[in-house]
């Protein structure tokens, strides 16, 4: 099992960092030095839970990325494979992980390349696999949701049934913090799943991909964080929460 980061977005809402940097690599570090960004805590997890590979996918800005591999991947003690996405500009990450799709067949923990989380994430969906389990998502049952978050609904017996954002907050089990464990064996269906996904509509999240998989008949199950501070960010609000998260692991 590999790491794997969606690092190839562009975060235009944060700008100025973005004008010249992929949202993975905003500072998340409290004096905003980039000392410490989402990618260097995604390797820094990973790299603590004894994963020695990861696959970033990139795309806007990823000269940064390429920039910064060689001192990463000596910072983090991991290799780091980048896989560039070419329409990172135009598509959504339906598409973006599709281009993984050679990397999902050796098994990965997937982080979105926006979120700020502990490693207790990474602990907790390895800890969790072992029962036949092919499609692992973090889920947050403790937050209060609203309008934006990835909500799900999950049945106890048959696990994920829905994975959306357009969902009214009251039906949802939880959130979807954005890292997922994949086995080897899911990697192909996926794959499948994410092409038909973005066939449909370029605009659609790798979370319609999931979607997709459930309509299929395919089991996707849960893992609950717990009570942890974790943020997906998207501006700069988002950034501030980041940044005070970040300073405490």
């Amino acid at each position: 099992m590999i790491g794997l980061v969606l690092a190839a977005g562009a975060g235009r809402r944060l700008r100025p960092y973005t004008d010249t940097l992929p949202k993975a690599l905003v500072p998340v570090d409290p004096e905003g030095e980039g000392t410490k960004t989402v990618l260097d805590i995604a390797l820094g997890n990973f790299a603590e839970v004894g994963l020695t590979e990861v696959a970033v996918v990139v795309g806007y800005r990823k000269e940064a990325v390429y920039e910064r591999r060689e001192a990463l991947e000596q910072k983090y003690g991991v290799k780091i494979t980048l896989i560039d996405n070419d329409k990172a500009e135009e598509w959504n990450n339906a598409y973006s992980l599709w281009c993984a799709r050679d990397v999902l067949k050796q098994g990965v923990i997937l982080a979105n390349g926006d979120t700020v989380h502990p490693v207790s994430v990474e602990k907790t969906l390895l800890e969790t696999r072992g029962r036949g389990q092919k499609i692992i998502l973090a889920l947050d049952t403790v937050k209060n949701l609203a309008d934006e978050e990835m909500k799900v609904v999950v049945d106890p017996d048959k696990g994920v049934q829905r994975i959306t954002k357009l969902m009214d907050p009251s039906d949802a089990t939880g959130e979807y913090i954005g890292v997922t464990l994949i086995e080897p064996e899911a990697g192909e269906e996926l794959a499948d799943a994410l092409k038909t996904t973005f066939e449909r509509d370029p605009d659609l999240y790798y979370e319609d991909g999931y979607q997709e998989l459930v309509n299929r008949g395919f089991t996707i199950d849960i893992a609950p964080i717990g009570d942890v501070k974790w943020v997906e960010i998207d501006n700069h609000d988002d950034l501030a929460k980041g940044r005070e998260i970040a300073c405490q692991y």
